[in-house]
């Protein structure tokens, strides 16, 4: 997953210089949009093997803790140490609830809501307040619990799945892709902004992931997906590269006020995702499948 984004920035570095006003964009082409990446890889159905879904998720979900992570990091121009340590606090006090016992949503939502609070107010951006109000829900049901009982964490999961699904990520996507065509020849596509972008979600991260995958399986450092051919671990390493709303979102922070080159982002992010997101379906649906025992045992990963 690291180098599913180191690949697409030292791709989109390469292509757009190492210092100057596009610098800022770097961390662009490093994100993975999940949902986007596993609903293509859904309409496979059993085509796709379940260690594939499994390595996606996995992907996908390390590469967005890591664009949270530079958000808060790179993108932050002022801190306020009082909001922070106030933040800090509330973390603590999760941390004690969580473990004292207490399964009930309502002290981390309320608690959440006010780490939010204090996370915008620090300087910080105020999605990571996310990602640590979900490491504080306990994720065990209380003892004695019936075995069909839901954890805290699954139950405000499955509660905030659909509204994420069917209303969150389309309405952001729709609000934050649409560009204006009027008056740009298909040559704004060999800008650097936008070719670094789409270079660096379409090559970048097949790249950077499917040559991390390989070379750790060749010098026995891990073991790859099994129950998967090597071309179709390729084609999941390409839809990896479907950054769209992650992307969009970076693009926005990284030049604020600056229609022009947000416009450049959003025609890279959606070249680059369109790519990833058509050619890794496209290989997925046509590559032939591993059958244990078969001709496709040179082929096979694991």
């Amino acid at each position: 997953a690291a180098a599913g984004m180191v690949g697409p920035a030292l791709v989109y570095l390469f292509i757009t210089g190492w210092s100057g006003p596009l610098v800022n964009g770097w961390a662009i082409p490093a994100a993975t949009d999940i949902a986007f990446a596993i609903g293509v890889l859904a309409l496979l159905g059993s085509r796709a093997p379940a260690s594939l879904k499994l390595f996606l998720t996995t992907v996908a979900i390390v590469d967005d803790m890591g664009a949270v992570a530079i958000i808060a990091i790179a993108y932050t121009a002022e801190l306020s140490t009082l909001y922070l340590a106030l933040g800090a606090l509330v973390m603590a006090t999760m941390y004690v609830l969580n473990r004292s016992g207490v399964k009930r949503l309502t002290p981390y939502l309320l608690l959440g809501a006010a780490l939010w609070y204090f996370v915008f107010m620090s300087g910080v951006h105020a999605t990571i307040a996310g990602v640590l109000t979900a490491m504080m829900v306990p994720i065990t049901t209380s003892p004695g619990a019936c075995d069909d009982a839901e954890s805290p964490l699954h139950k405000l999961e499955h509660a905030l799945a659909p509204w994420v699904a069917y209303l969150i990520v389309p309405v952001f996507g729709f609000a934050n892709a649409g560009v204006s065509l009027a008056g740009m020849s298909p040559a704004i596509l060999l800008e650097p902004l936008p070719l670094g972008i789409a270079a660096g979600l379409f090559i970048g991260k097949q790249f950077g992931i499917f040559g991390s995958i390989w070379l750790a399986a060749k010098l026995r450092f891990a073991s790859p997906p099994g129950g998967a051919t090597w071309l179709q671990l390729y084609a999941v390493a390409m839809l990896c590269g479907i950054g769209f709303t992650m992307s969009l979102f970076i693009g926005g922070l990284a030049f604020p006020g600056n229609e022009l080159l947000v416009d450049e982002v959003k025609i890279g992010v959606l070249t680059g995702s369109i790519l990833s997101a058509v050619i890794g379906y496209t290989i997925l649906r046509f590559a032939p499948r591993w059958r244990e025992g078969g001709s496709g045992d040179a082929d096979k990963v694991g």
